[in-house]
């Protein structure tokens, strides 16, 4: 049997993608790391990487190495971690990546109490494929993704489903009826400024298509890549848009943005939250993981930091 310490050097090198990179991360000098690869590839009897001018690259054997190995030390490590936490506090810090936009509105606001349970926070915000290479890398303890996770290494579960509503502010929907667009469809919309999050309107194409069954040929009078930055926009009377029904709730019911179009079966997209396999029982990634479902749900915080990560 190989040494635990080479496997878990072939475990990082594996999700960093380079000995170079996994060197810091495992405390060992590069040369130390190449030849604990080069003594495992030996008792093995088969090459596990390839080498690259940038990095390595794994073979097939490596990955089905990977896939048999990942989930037991992982779990191993979350284990002897727990066991070093004193009952009652957690300790330690968990990296979070995710979506600017929802981590702001809905997620961070509902940790503020890590620092009672001794836990740090670190946050990242990015996009779903960037953020969970981090992930599968170890850079990242959890990752909130906008996209369905199907990779080796990583589990999730979906936690929240967005909703998406087409909004005006209350200048240009003095101008505009849900009569007519129900009536007449996107032509009822020619005309008014557009406000997107990018150039090739993701979200506006995605409505169009959806409710109104038509390709969206038009350019953004305004576009930010920050979908808050979009809300404030459109509030402010810059044109119309398409949001997550979660950032305009307030803000409708407030008055400063205005739902234009009802249908009944508005565009969908769910999120997920992922973390690498055999972590997911680790007590501060559980109770961190208890706090975001609640967050999302509106249901109260957990008070058993022991209980909150058991619903695996």
């Amino acid at each position: 049997m190989a040494p635990l310490d080479w496997l878990r050097t072939f475990l990082t090198v594996y999700r960093v993608g380079s000995i170079t990179g996994a060197a810091p991360r495992l405390f060992l000098t590069q040369p130390a790391v190449s030849q604990q690869i080069k003594a495992l590839e030996t008792r093995l009897g088969y090459r596990l990487f390839e080498r690259l001018p940038r990095g390595v690259a794994p073979t097939p054997a490596a990955h089905e190495l990977a896939r048999l190995i990942a989930p037991h030390l992982d779990a191993l490590e979350a284990t002897m971690e727990g066991a070093r936490q004193d009952p009652g506090r957690l300790g330690g810090t968990v990296r979070l990546g995710g979506p600017a936009e929802f981590l702001a509105e809905r997620v961070i606001p509902a940790l503020g109490g890590l620092p009672e349970k001794q836990v740090r926070l670190e946050v990242r915000f990015g996009l779903a494929e960037e953020l969970l290479d981090a992930l599968a890398g170890g850079e990242l303890d959890l990752v909130v993704s906008t996209r369905p996770v199907r990779r080796t290494g990583l589990e999730s579960e979906p936690i929240f489903t967005e909703r998406f509503v087409l909004v005006a502010g209350p200048a240009w929907a003095a101008r505009l009826s849900q009569e007519a667009i129900e009536a007449n469809g996107a032509s009822a919309l020619d005309g008014v400024p557009l406000v997107s999050y990018g150039p090739e309107l993701p979200i506006l194409r995605r409505y169009w298509r959806v409710v109104f069954g038509q390709r969206l040929e038009r350019r953004a009078a305004v576009v930010a890549p920050d979908l808050r930055a979009v809300r404030e926009a459109v509030a402010t009377g810059a044109g119309i848009s398409v949001l997550p029904q979660y950032l305009c709730d307030d803000a409708v019911a407030r008055g400063r943005l205005v739902v234009l179009h009802r249908p009944a079966s508005p565009p969908e997209n769910t999120l997920h939250l992922a973390w690498r396999s055999g972590t997911g029982r680790e007590p501060r990634l559980g109770y961190v993981r208890g706090l975001l479902r609640r967050a999302v749900s509106g249901t109260a915080a957990p008070e058993n930091v022991r209980d909150s990560g058991a619903a695996d």
